[in-house]
């Protein structure tokens, strides 16, 4: 158990006997009465998200969960396929819930796998991870006075906005929270 003033974004709780990941945590003191976490939550069984305001004195129930360094093998219609780097275990994640990953993955790359009553509950990424450019659209020229932004194609698929000067062939950083882009990267 912890209080729920010690909450952070990140954890895991266990919310009505079923995992939740805390994705948005917000501590509130007005300057009448007592002090509170409002806290956005995604239930890792279902998907949904909750929204709980939570004294900061309350006790919550945190999630005790392992996480397992997975090299990811593919993808088909209805799972990821994982292999445990330790045990060279093979096991797959739904795909239900984790659409959105699968614009960052790559095969043969290690991802950290959450286990929790031993079931694949969550993939952790990194915050930030850097791809190759497989199509890009020229830049037009003198166009530099704004901030102007094209569409670019990732090696995974996904679509990002980047400033005019990058080429197809760079290697670029994507925030993956917020699929932008963060920096080019020279290798």
């Amino acid at each position: 158990m912890i209080k729920a003033g010690a909450i952070d974004k990140g954890m895991f709780l266990l919310i009505k006997n079923e995992p939740h990941l805390v994705a948005e945590r917000e501590f509130v003191n007005p300057g009448k009465g007592s002090a509170f976490v409002r806290c956005k939550l995604k239930n890792l069984i279902t998907g949904q998200t909750l929204k709980e305001t939570m004294k900061t004195p309350d006790n919550v129930e945190e999630a005790t969960v392992a996480e397992k360094n997975c090299q990811y093998l593919y993808a088909d219609s209805e799972a990821y396929h994982f292999m445990d780097n330790d045990s060279f275990e093979q096991f797959v994640v739904p795909l239900t819930g984790f659409e959105e990953k699968k614009l960052f993955m790559m095969e043969g790359d290690t991802y950290k796998v959450v286990i929790w009553d031993e079931k694949p509950i969550d993939i952790k990424l990194p915050y930030k991870m850097i791809y190759t450019v497989t199509q890009a659209s020229e830049g037009i020229k003198g166009d530099t006075v704004t901030k102007s932004t094209k569409p670019v194609t990732i090696e995974t698929g996904l679509v990002v906005k980047v400033p005019l000067f990058i080429k197809e062939g760079e290697r670029i950083m994507i925030n993956t929270e917020t699929k932008e882009y963060v920096e080019r990267v020279n290798n």
